[in-house]
């Protein structure tokens, strides 16, 4: 026990911050159901998302990686005039708002934001229909690094050719964030999130970095690619009958029937993502904060030791007669806490030699 106290000054304590990056591939074998009967994929009794397990989920080593789910706004026309949107209705509707109250929040009038495409949560035009991806913190970590993310699905360029069939003509979506490490919205109660783009600059949903979530319109995903003709936008020239007719917004070949599901189910749709991803890349975060001590033993400090092996019959075991210098060696070093209690110790991986003719600064760092 130290018996020896000496106070830290302004400039003996500092602070760093560092953020660690690791990359994360996920293939869409995993994603897809690489294992019989899609054993790493989980179906829950409520039936409101699916689960994604590396490895067959009831296996001990098995790691939770992504969460995927589908929802709609009260306000888009499948709750409203689609026959196709009645089964789990109430719940697509319940898990766009609870997703849109995390990540958007409410108005001045209290009244739940809708998913904005551009950020511009005053005006803009809406997201109403979305695909959620929520990605476990195992793998995102802190946050998603701005600028990292990136995500390939294959689907068909023609109606009928939708997501979950077998298409004839496969034409692959490449979406990322592209500048988002500069151009980035911070008006989130979730924090900052990116817009995210196609590969033609069309926008097609949005990422929230620190929550891990990645909202997509789910016109990404209908054959026919129908959001008012993919929000104005598209990925490219459309080829003869890219987009869906008005009448075939309400058979089963249309971007409604996608969002609803097989038979309605969210989990018929989320086997519709699952089964058209093909790549998924992002860097995670992970922020290390510091603090630094700077130990500072002057030429006339700690030179003696309050160890009682230090003292043999009364006598300093270091010195052989009364004129020599006292010398002690430094092995660790304690942190206290105003009240002198000890708060953390750090070893010395070999003794220091402490003597009135030499000065030693010890750098003691705190992570977390």
């Amino acid at each position: 026990m130290a018996t020896i106290f000496k106070s830290f000054l302004n400039n003996d304590v500092a602070t760093t911050r560092t953020l660690l990056h690791e990359a994360i591939p996920v293939t869409g074998t995993i994603v897809s159901g690489t294992y019989t009967a899609d054993a790493n994929i989980k179906n829950y009794a409520h039936g409101m998302f699916q689960s994604i397990y590396d490895y067959p989920y009831l296996s001990s080593s098995a790691n939770h990686i992504i969460d995927v789910t589908v929802g709609f706004s009260a306000n888009s026309n499948l709750s409203q005039s689609s026959p196709n949107a009645t089964a789990q209705q109430a719940k697509k509707i319940n898990l766009y708002n609870q997703m849109a109250q995390t990540l958007v929040g409410y108005d001045e009038t209290g009244t739940l934001r809708e998913f904005d495409r551009d950020g511009d949560l005053s005006g803009g035009t809406k997201l109403k229909e979305v695909v959620f991806l929520n990605f476990a913190r195992l793998l995102s970590k802190d946050e998603i690094k701005k600028g990292s993310f990136s995500i390939q699905f294959a689907t068909g360029n023609l109606p009928g050719n939708r997501i979950g069939g077998t298409p004839t003509t496969t034409v692959p979506i490449k979406i990322n964030d592209s500048g988002s490490v500069t151009d980035y919205r911070v008006n989130s109660p979730a924090g900052e999130y990116g817009i995210l783009y196609s590969e033609t600059g069309s926008q097609v949903g949005l990422i929230y970095y620190q929550a891990g979530v990645v909202v997509l319109t789910g016109a990404v995903f209908g054959g026919d690619r129908k959001e008012d003709q993919f929000l104005g936008g598209g990925f490219g020239p459309p080829a003869s009958g890219a987009y869906a007719t008005a009448d075939e917004r309400s058979n089963s070949t249309s971007y409604d029937a996608f969002m609803t599901g097989t038979a309605g189910s969210i989990s018929g749709a989320c086997d519709g993502v699952r089964n058209c991803l093909q790549t998924l890349s992002f860097n995670n975060t992970t922020e290390l904060n510091s603090t630094i001590y700077f130990c500072r033993a002057n030429h006339n400090e700690y030179n003696y030791s309050s160890n009682p092996t230090y003292l043999n019959s009364s006598k300093l075991v270091v010195k052989n007669k009364s004129t020599d210098m006292p010398v002690s060696y430094i092995t660790s070093v304690g942190l206290y806490s105003a009240d002198n209690e000890l708060l953390a110790t750090a070893k010395l991986s070999e003794p220091l030699k402490k003597t009135p003719t030499n000065e030693l600064t010890l750098r003691v760092r705190l992570d977390y």
